[in-house]
């Protein structure tokens, strides 16, 4: 049976039909995986950079935290580069004002 509750009368549009639906099924379920791998990497690169910056520089204050979680993935780069040689936190999260 379809979205619409309609029931396919031959075995040819049962079995077309079926096969499509298994196909977009198996296809979101890839899209779905993917995107979630790439959120959990980001989530865990900020947590590094968070932990790191602390380290470094001492407890971050709540506005920085926000901040870096929410830095696109080009400034985050940036950030992991320069907090290595920066000699303030202003100056290792220059990519983020």
């Amino acid at each position: 049976m379809n979205s619409l509750g309609y029931e396919y009368q031959s075995d040819f549009a049962r079995r077309y039909f079926g096969e499509g639906k298994a196909q977009g099924k198996a296809e979101g379920k890839a899209e779905g995986k993917a995107e979630g791998l790439i959120e959990g990497r980001m989530e865990g690169r900020v947590e590094i950079i968070l932990e790191l910056l602390a380290s470094r520089f001492g407890p971050l204050p709540g506005s920085i935290q926000t901040r870096v979680r929410c830095a696109q993935l080009a400034q985050l780069g940036a950030v992991t580069e320069r907090m290595l040689t920066a000699q303030t936190l202003e100056q290792a999260l220059e990519s983020l004002y």
